[in-house]
């Protein structure tokens, strides 16, 4: 197979490998001929179409020609204009109920209630990791952050626990949204079960003050979660906070796995460095896997909501309530108000790697990228650092920046980030960030990037099967198993800057 059409309705195909200038390939049954090279990945166009006329793919528009185009043309971001525009009113339009399933991949789930072995904490929620996690509240501290990890996988090595230490530049000279939005995060990666035991380093004199954001966490586990506050410290600060990693370390190193429902695992959907196999492959297999989770009771996240804009309705439309659709609404038009308020246009995206990988719109990308969440119906939508509250698909907001939307994931209670790529990206949040690759060549060139190979999908593969492989490759994964950005410590947090600096 050298194209495929993934709707009926599409005008375009597009290239599984690299077509030559004049060669003739079949498309369902009609033939075309290039009339230039055409790179895998990238679209032929099936028929002629004139200046203004709708791209279709995925059975939707996802821009306009800017000149008249032949049959047989290679279409790329130079030739297709977007369709998008600034704010807009939207009505909801609720699908049946066997619009948000698909029978023919549910006979592919197991029947039964599935398990995975994770650690059960004090206050009943559940980790799949169990790490001794070393957090300031202010980048100021940062240099003593990095030194306590350093000297502390000296002493006790990372057989047991691993130590991981999350340096930022913020908890200070930020205001009002902008500030709390850092100590959301910082609550929310302090108080995440995959950390058996946590150290808080403060300075004493920042915005985000250690006794106030103490507050912040609530009824927390106090034998778990400990503050130093460097300036309050007579002496050496990074003797005294040993003192209290070496107490943490001797705690957490006696938790042990149990069996848990899979009804308890929450997974964060996420990709970038997409490229024009991303909806055909991996963020559809991702789907199948999200409509697998929620239908044993567990929870998926969607977000990057600069990459839905195009193919936002399809989400909308899927909401249980009118509540939730108009939440989805605000999640929508915000995210846009918030690039007009800076002068930019609502389209400014894909990236030049997505361009050169074959997406040309941010339509196109955002039908690719909306694929990773199935067909189940929208049952929560959270705004930026909140917390799960709601089991099934949930819908949060978060810009497309790959470390920044990881992060939120992790922050709003996922377990593990599943992250499709294209072009491929070594990084990891501080949860398992396992890397999905949409083709084959990727995994081939960067196996130590690369988790699983979703590639496969074109090249022969079922998607029953590859789903199978999948679903025991995660819930391996949850069992302990580490994925790349864990073997090479490539763990890291980045906070959303949305305001001032002072």
């Amino acid at each position: 197979m050298k194209t495929i059409k993934i709707n009926p309705a599409d005008n375009v195909a597009v290239a599984i490998v690299p077509l030559k200038a004049g060669e003739t390939v079949n498309v369902e049954g009609i033939d075309i001929t290039t009339t230039s090279e055409v790179p895998a990945g990238h679209k032929l166009l099936l028929q002629d179409l004139k200046a203004g006329e709708d791209i279709i793919k995925y059975g939707y528009p996802i821009g306009h020609l800017k000149e008249d185009h032949k049959k047989g043309d290679f279409i790329y971001d130079a030739n297709i204009k977007t369709n998008l525009a600034g704010l807009l009113d939207y009505k909801y339009q609720p699908v049946s109920a066997d619009a948000l399933t698909n029978p023919a991949y549910e006979e592919w789930f197991p029947k039964e209630q599935l398990t995975f072995k994770g650690y059960r904490r004090k206050n009943g929620d559940v980790g799949i990791r169990n790490e001794l996690w070393i957090v300031p509240t202010v980048g100021c501290v940062n240099g003593i952050v990095n030194q306590l990890k350093t000297q502390l996988e000296q002493e006790k090595g990372s057989e047991k626990l691993r130590i991981v230490a999350f340096p930022h530049n913020y908890g200070c000279s930020q205001l009002s949204d902008d500030h709390e939005n850092t100590r959301k995060i910082l609550r929310d990666l302090v108080l995440h079960p995959n950390a058996g035991a946590v150290l808080v380093v403060g300075l004493g004199c920042e915005n985000n003050q250690p006794d106030k954001f103490a507050e912040l966490l609530g009824d927390y586990d106090k034998e778990r979660i400990r503050f130093m506050v460097s300036q309050k410290v007579v002496g050496d600060e990074v003797e005294e906070g040993m003192k209290i990693l070496r107490e943490l370390y001797a705690i957490a190193e006696k938790d042990e796995r149990t069996e848990i429902p899979l009804s308890e695992l929450r997974v964060g959907l996420k990709c970038g460095g997409s490229d024009g196999f991303s909806g055909i492959t991996a963020n559809p297999l991702l789907g199948v896997f999200s409509d697998f989770i929620v239908s044993q009771g567990g929870t998926t996240v969607l977000t990057e909501v600069p990459e839905m804009f195009g193919a936002e309705t399809i989400l909308m439309n899927r909401c249980k309530t009118p509540e939730l659709f108009n939440q989805t609404v605000s999640l929508v038009n915000d995210f846009k108000q918030y690039f007009l308020s800076h002068g930019e246009p609502v389209g400014e995206n894909p990236s030049p790697g997505n361009k050169a990988g074959g997406i040309s719109t941010l339509e196109e990308k955002a039908l690719g990228c909306t694929q990773k969440c199935g067909k189940s119906a929208v049952c929560g939508v959270l705004q930026y650092g909140e917390r799960l509250q709601v089991k099934g698909l949930n819908l949060l907001s978060a810009p497309g920046n790959d470390l920044v939307a990881s992060t939120a994931l992790a922050s709003a209670g996922c377990h593990i980030v599943l992250f499709t790529t294209g072009r491929g990206t070594p990084f990891g949040t501080f949860v398992p960030t396992m890397k999905v690759s949409t083709n084959s060549n990727l995994a081939q060139n960067k196996p130590t990037w690369i988790d699983f190979n979703a590639g496969s999908i074109v090249e022969g593969d079922s998607m029953k099967d590859v789903f199978q492989r999948f679903m025991k490759k995660v819930i391996s994964i949850a069992n302990g198993e580490p994925t790349w950005n864990e073997k090479k410590n490539y763990q890291e947090i980045a906070i959303f800057k949305n305001g001032v600096t002072l």
